[in-house]
């Protein structure tokens, strides 16, 4: 078992909205796929990786409470996190060093209102 995380999804309810906040937080393109009833943007689709999606459809309530994912933050998460406000977005827990060399990590509020993480090692 390589990774305790082997894929995730973050539910939407307005996937043009989700699609951008994070393709503008993240840097990255989402391109829009179906999958039965189901609108996924696929943030990672690396096999050799841990994947994850937006995902709009029945079934999957946005939430600032419960699981929470942490998204690859780069090189300095600080970069990502200063483009979530302009985004529509809104940042719950700034940078905060984690200590013992574990790196940094910090909390936004998407556009949908989940509560998603950020770690990096700088």
């Amino acid at each position: 078992m390589a990774h305790a995380l082997d894929w995730f999804e973050i539910p939407v309810t307005d996937f043009a909205r989700a699609k951008g906040f994070y393709e503008t937080v993240l840097g990255i393109n989402i391109e829009p796929m179906s999958m039965g009833p189901l609108t996924l943007g696929m943030l990672s689709s690396d096999p050799e990786a841990v994947g994850g999606a937006l995902v709009h459809g029945e079934g999957g309530e946005p939430s600032d409470r419960g699981t929470l994912v942490y998204l690859n933050g780069g090189d300095d998460l600080a970069l990502m996190l200063a483009r979530v406000e302009g985004a529509g977005g809104r940042v719950a827990v700034p940078k905060t060093e984690i200590g013992n060399g574990y790196g940094f990590f910090a909390h936004f509020i998407d556009t949908e209102g989940n509560k998603v993480g950020l770690h990096s090692m700088k």
